[in-house]
């Protein structure tokens, strides 16, 4: 029950950014989820791309480095508490979270999506869908 995250390497300048998602918006490529951890000369994008195939064939056709990572998107019940009750299984389960954001997921008003890079993957979904949390496949993101 994983989906690809696609991290991209980039220089910490102005425009960086930009010219990035262009590559990606000129060849039709639809972000569902984003994320941009920086330090002084470098960042890295993390992203959730519907055709994580198309994405990952024009970033390499334009230079970018890139690398792909198996992480757990999570239907999160959209109601206070909901992000913590998650994080309580994966807590009971003793599965660390390294790192998470937030998944678009416009359609589905009942339901918040987060993504979540765990340290076992199979663990953490078994332990999920124990307690009835859903988590979404890849072939799920062009319906979300």
């Amino acid at each position: 029950m994983n989906i690809k995250q696609i991290s991209v390497f980039l220089e910490n300048k102005p425009g960086a950014l930009y010219a990035m998602t262009g590559v990606l918006a000129q060849n039709q490529v639809d972000l569902r989820a984003l994320s941009v951890a920086e330090t002084k000369d470098f960042g890295i994008v993390r992203m959730i791309a519907d055709d994580v195939y198309k994405a990952t064939t024009v970033l390499k056709e334009a230079g970018y480095i890139h690398s792909i990572t198996p992480v757990l998107g999570v239907a999160i019940a959209d109601v206070p508490g909901g992000l913590n009750r998650v994080l309580q299984v994966l807590t009971d389960a003793k599965v660390n979270v390294e790192y998470m954001y937030a998944f678009l997921g416009g359609k589905k008003a009942d339901h918040a999506y987060m993504v979540f890079r765990v340290e076992n993957n199979e663990a953490a979904t078994a332990a999920l869908a124990a307690r009835g949390i859903k988590t979404v496949e890849q072939e799920e993101m062009d319906t979300l």
